[in-house]
């Protein structure tokens, strides 16, 4: 078993993916605290690293008309297909994790005036029930960000140890390790598992004690996600390389969905608050704007968005 499954990024123009010239409907998370925020101008060079269906980048180039010096960032093939109308205008698409697109754009010495980065799962990955990541519909324990990636949450499950499954479960899912424990030797006598629906079930099972809103299931499920998508590592890595991104007076916006992410990105500000004349960034927020604050969009009400400015 192996979680380090890497592959080369790939850059897309508008030839080289599908022809669907109209961009999918989607609500992005704290929009308008976003552009508040980062006060997009005209001729602003934007950097999105993860664009997702392209909700953020389209209202920020929107206001910069920066289209062809713009570039768009994710690993998700249908979100960089989804993209195609920007690919059209001349924007960059770099299908790819964001760390090796930072590093890339850093060995080619790009610099941004904008640089957006919205962790965590898109929507369009949860309601399909294909890609693995949610036990809301039942479907193949998948959980890919990259679907070229050849880890799946299938095979990190039935191949991890007792001991891999309570440490991912402790570590990432953030459940006491009594309870890690029960579910990881839950999930162990039940092997082989190939869908949510049975995983759900089974730490449903294992469970002790009553719940109410949420499911029994719900943390381990963001565990293995975060397990298999190298999600906190690629944050912890990416995050003192940003700065170098961007130009005198750009600014970063981070929004992290839960407490994991968030921590990585808080200490990361602070450092940064704390480091005086070394400092390479001033914290526009000094307490992150809570996606409680976004009507717009009920799945933003865990995200938290912190603005830092270039000095």
């Amino acid at each position: 078993m192996r979680i380090d499954d890497k592959k080369s990024n790939t850059e897309f123009s508008a030839q080289d993916i599908s022809s669907n010239d109209n961009p999918p409907q989607h609500i992005p998370v704290l929009l308008d605290a976003s552009l508040r925020l980062m006060s997009p101008k005209s001729n602003d060079r934007y950097l999105d690293l993860t664009a997702g269906l392209g909700g953020h980048a389209r209202a920020f180039l929107a206001s910069t008309g920066s289209y062809k010096t713009a570039c768009l960032v994710d690993r998700d093939s249908s979100a960089i297909a989804s993209l195609n109308d920007l690919a059209k205008m001349g924007t960059r698409l770099i299908h790819s994790d964001f760390l090796q697109a930072i590093n890339q754009l850093k060995q080619e010495q790009q610099t941004f005036d904008l640089i957006m980065v919205d962790l965590g799962v898109s929507s369009p990955q949860l309601d399909k029930p294909e890609r693995g990541f949610s036990f809301m519909r039942d479907g193949p324990l998948d959980m890919r960000m990259d679907q070229t990636s050849s880890l799946t949450a299938a095979e990190f499950i039935n191949s991890s140890s007792h001991e891999q499954l309570v440490h991912v479960i402790v570590e990432y899912g953030e459940e006491p390790i009594a309870r890690a424990r029960r579910y990881a030797k839950a999930i162990g006598e039940a092997r082989p598992l190939s869908s949510t629906a049975q995983l759900a079930k089974i730490i449903a099972d294992a469970h002790v004690g009553g719940w109410q809103r949420i499911h029994p299931a719900t943390r381990t499920f963001q565990a293995i996600r975060i397990a298999i998508n190298q999600e906190l590592s690629q944050i912890e890595a990416a995050l003192p390389i940003l700065p170098s991104l961007l130009n005198s007076g750009g600014r970063l916006g981070i929004i992290s969905f839960h407490s994991l992410e968030d921590r990585l990105v808080k200490q990361f500000f602070n450092d940064q608050a704390k480091s005086g004349y070394e400092a390479e960034l001033a914290i526009v927020t000094k307490k992150p704007i809570s996606g409680t604050e976004d009507v717009h969009n009920l799945r933003a009400r865990s995200a938290k968005l912190r603005v830092a400015v270039k000095k």
